[in-house]
């Protein structure tokens, strides 16, 4: 019998419960995405207490939102493709 290529999971979100239906080869990403915002959740309830969940998942969203910019960032060619051009343009006239 063949596997079904999705897959039904519960991830847990501090008290709340988020049943999905992923695709099972992604599986690992929506465990270590659970990991990832409970922590960060974690992180803002001790360092500000008392400031309530909704800011605890708007500090954590923006956490996760810049980590992700900073790596989409970062793998941009187009900073690199503009200085390798600028290169290109001054071997040229260099070699006429």
């Amino acid at each position: 019998m063949a596997q079904s290529d999705n897959l039904q999971i519960t991830l847990k979100f501090g008290n709340r419960i988020l049943p999905m239906v992923v695709a099972r080869e992604d599986e690992y990403i929506y465990r270590e995405a659970e990991k990832l915002i409970n922590s960060r959740f974690n992180y803002y309830a001790s360092k500000y207490p008392g400031q309530g969940n909704d800011m605890y998942l708007l500090m954590m969203a923006l956490d996760v939102t810049v980590r992700l910019k900073r790596i989409e960032t970062a793998n941009d060619p187009a900073p690199m493709e503009q200085a390798l051009s600028a290169l290109i343009a001054e071997v040229e006239q260099a070699l006429k």
